[in-house]
C-alpha cells in the first residue's frame, strides 16, 4: 500500500509550518503570560476627580487605539491585546522576544509609552502598563 497524495501533502505542510514557526522563535509549545493595565486618555478637555462618566474608557475607545504584539522583525503579528473596561488585559504568549506597539499612528498627537520590547518567559508573568495620551487638552 502506497500513502495517498492528500497523507504526504499535508504532513508536508505541517513540517515546513512548524520548522518555519522554530526559525521565528515562535515556540509555541512553551508559553508565558503578558499582563497589565491600558490606560488612554484624557477622554474629555477638563478632567474632574472622579471622572465624569462619559469621559470613561469604553469598550469603543480600546479598539480606537488598537495595542498588538509583534515578532522583533515586525513581518509577524503574534496577538492582540484586549483589555476589560477597567483597562486590565491578560494575554498567554509564545516565549521568546516581541515587541509591542500602538498601531494607530497619533498623527504628531499624544503619544505613548510604545513601542517596547518584552522578553516572554516560559511559565512566567511579564507586567506592561501601557500609557496612551489622546492629546486632548
Amino acid at each position: 500500500m502506497y500513502p495517498n497524495k492528500t497523507a504526504i501533502v499535508f504532513f508536508t505542510f505541517l513540517l515546513v509550518f512548524f520548522s518555519s514557526c522554530e526559525k521565528l522563535g515562535l515556540n509555541y509549545g512553551s508559553t508565558g503570560t503578558l499582563k497589565g493595565t491600558i490606560s488612554i486618555g484624557p477622554l474629555c478637555p477638563v478632567v474632574y476627580d472622579p471622572p465624569l462618566p462619559g469621559c470613561q474608557p469604553t469598550a469603543e475607545t480600546y479598539k480606537a487605539y488598537p495595542v498588538s504584539v509583534w515578532s522583533t522583525d515586525m513581518k509577524t503579528k503574534i496577538a492582540v491585546l484586549s483589555p476589560a473596561l477597567d483597562g486590565s488585559y491578560n494575554a498567554s504568549l509564545p516565549s521568546g522576544t516581541w515587541i509591542v506597539v500602538l498601531e494607530k499612528d497619533p498623527m504628531g498627537v499624544g503619544g505613548s509609552n510604545l513601542p517596547v520590547t518584552i522578553k516572554v518567559a516560559e511559565g512566567s508573568d511579564t507586567q506592561l502598563d501601557i500609557s496612551i495620551d489622546t492629546g486632548i487638552r
